[in-house]
């Protein structure tokens, strides 16, 4: 971390030595390495490189001789970091080469040879990526876990479900969750069926300079570059793809809609855990959710931070649209740059958040006395839906007349004070309706909540089901790369 030379002062949901490790400087670097020490292997193995140079470009592709800062610094004159990285990865195997035990193999020759730089930062940023998504499904498949067995466990436990702000309706709390899980297991499906390509073209996008190197040889550029993508372990690609950004764009949306997800539970959890509502709370720990100035507030920070970064995302995911439509000529001036800190700021909060929101579900704090008590807020009155359906056709009258009716009982009801309302109500709608045609059996069991939950139970246990990989996961810790 101490190499990165970004600590995340100012983006505290990535300030993480996982994330940094995973997305820093250093990160982009060792990716960049890795793409120039596998495409040495393939050049050998194709008989294109003198026996032995894999082996030197590889000792010469340990990320830790390299200077960051000094590469940031000369990447001006090139306009990418690919160009001094490897002025000094070449000086590292010319060094290396004339110290082999053996004498001088001409290792030089297995490095960059027919790439251009844009091959190599598109196939190192993916690479990059596909690191930074299989420690990010990771974490998200322990919240999801999390949030799954939590909507097991409370599938009947009643809440007040809230529309545009007001009580709507009964709701049950295991459904909620589900459907955070839902949001989560969804954007993560799509996120993992994502094919993250390696990128291959040289100078123009022709492969003419591959062409010229395997001409003697049976296989094509295009073997070449499938044999460095198995060894990168990305996507094979059909054709070069320097202006075609669908991919870049895909993973970027595919980011977004992840944080996304986490930012509509967190969202959720600000208001739940609000001390006046406090039917949520989040895991407690030394020195967490701290105030500079009021020493009684329990702030409920990891929220805070996970919709932070969901309110970041779609701007980073814009700028990667903006510049795929400005990808001008066969190599564009300016918008492949204007990529690259936009895809890795979604990498670094989306993988923050993760991380984030993996330990506030799994540590969540439920409170079902204070979620009965906010339902009973409203009291019978959030059961008027069911009243009109059950009791107007009871009333003797049509259809509207009788509604009209039930109406005004709701109106009437809403000019007394809260706490008197619920009296008020049955009251009146007892008034309303003859004992012969409603008891006062029936009117109690319609104007309990639990009888009014529909299908909630099975919303909760389809959305479950269809997203099965992502109900359990490796105990903590075991699923982490």
């Amino acid at each position: 971390m101490s190499g990165d030379g970004d600590f995340g002062l100012l983006s505290p949901v990535s300030a993480s030595p996982a994330v940094v490790a995973l997305t820093g400087d250093r990160a982009v670097i060792a990716a960049i390495l890795d793409v120039e020490a596998a495409w040495a292997s393939v050049l050998e193995e194709a008989g294109l490189a003198p026996a032995g140079s894999a082996a030197v470009v590889a000792e010469a592709a340990e990320s830790w001789a390299y200077d960051a800062a000094s590469i940031a610094e000369r990447a001006q004159g090139g306009a990418n970091p690919v160009i001094p990285l490897l002025a000094d990865l070449r000086g590292r195997v010319r060094q290396l080469d004339a110290g082999h035990p053996g004498g001088a193999i001409g290792a030089l020759a297995a490095v960059h040879t027919s790439l251009t730089s844009q091959d190599v930062l598109d196939s190192a940023l993916m690479l990059l990526a596909h690191r930074v998504v299989s420690a990010l499904l990771a974490e998200v498949k322990g919240t999801t876990t999390a949030l799954a067995a939590l909507a097991e466990q409370h599938a009947d436990t009643l809440c007040v479900g809230r529309s545009l702000t007001q009580h709507a309706l009964p709701f049950t709390f295991g459904l909620k969750l589900a459907q955070w899980f839902h949001g989560v297991a969804a954007a993560a499906r799509r996120l993992e069926a994502l094919e993250l390509p390696v990128q291959f073209g040289g100078a123009g996008g022709t492969l003419a300079a591959g062409t010229v190197l395997t001409d003697r040889l049976s296989s094509s550029p295009f073997d070449l570059a499938d044999a460095l993508a198995g060894k990168l372990g990305l996507a094979l690609a059909a054709a070069p793809w320097h202006t075609n950004r669908l991919d870049v764009t895909a993973l970027g949306d595919a980011l977004a809609s992840m944080t996304d997800s986490f930012g509509k539970i967190a969202s959720d959890l600000l208001f739940l855990s609000r001390p006046e509502v406090a039917e949520l709370g989040e895991p407690l720990a030394a020195g967490r959710g701290v105030s500079s100035a009021m020493p009684q507030k329990q702030n409920p920070v990891l929220s805070v931070l996970i919709r932070s970064a969901a309110l970041q995302a779609p701007g980073l995911a814009m700028q990667l649209h903006l510049a795929a439509a400005n990808f001008n000529d066969e190599r564009p001036d300016g918008a492949w740059h204007s990529e690259w800190q936009a895809l890795r700021g979604l990498l670094r909060l989306a993988l923050g958040a993760a991380t984030q929101l993996r330990e506030l579900a799994e540590g969540l704090r439920v409170f079902p006395e204070a979620m009965r008590r906010n339902l009973e807020i409203s009291g019978p009155l959030l059961l008027s839906e069911a009243v009109a359906s059950s009791v107007a056709p009871l009333l003797g009258t049509d259809r509207g007349e009788a509604k009209a009716k039930l109406q005004a009982v709701v109106d009437e009801t809403l000019q007394a004070p809260v706490a008197e309302q619920a009296r008020i109500y049955t009251k009146l709608l007892r008034e309303a309706v003859p004992g012969s045609k409603l008891t006062d059996e029936e009117l109690r069991a319609l104007l309990d909540p639990a009888n009014y939950v529909g299908e909630a139970p099975e919303i909760s246990r389809r959305i479950l089901a269809a997203y099965p990989e992502f109900t359990h996961t490796n105990p903590k810790g075991a699923d982490r790369g």
